[in-house]
């Protein structure tokens, strides 16, 4: 079982210390859901409103870290947030070109 397991569910040894392994995998997909709903998706909310879709982000994160362990959940999550930062730069990039011009 321990070759099926994905990167980071190896890197954080699931197989050998499933407690503390699974509670990593899980703060870690629920930072990268974060900055991937915050780079990509956010809206200007009240408190109360976003506080309900971290609240939403993190009890779906569960469902994400158990397939996470055989499945590269995580790492999808890590190349989603560097596409999106990317495209954050370009899009910074081209409105400071923009009202230069």
């Amino acid at each position: 079982m321990e070759d099926r397991l994905s990167f980071f569910a190896a890197l954080y040894k699931v197989g050998e210390n499933p407690d503390t392994g699974m509670w990593l995998l899980y703060g870690t997909i629920v930072a990268l859901s974060i900055v991937v709903y915050k780079l990509g998706f956010a809206k200007k909310l009240p408190p109360a409103k976003s506080a309900l879709i971290y609240i939403f982000l993190a009890l779906g994160s569960t469902i994400l870290t158990f397939l996470g362990v055989m499945l590269p959940i995580t790492e999808g999550l890590v190349v989603a947030a560097l596409i999106l930062f990317i495209y954050k730069i370009r899009l910074n990039q081209e409105r400071k070109a923009n009202t230069e011009a």
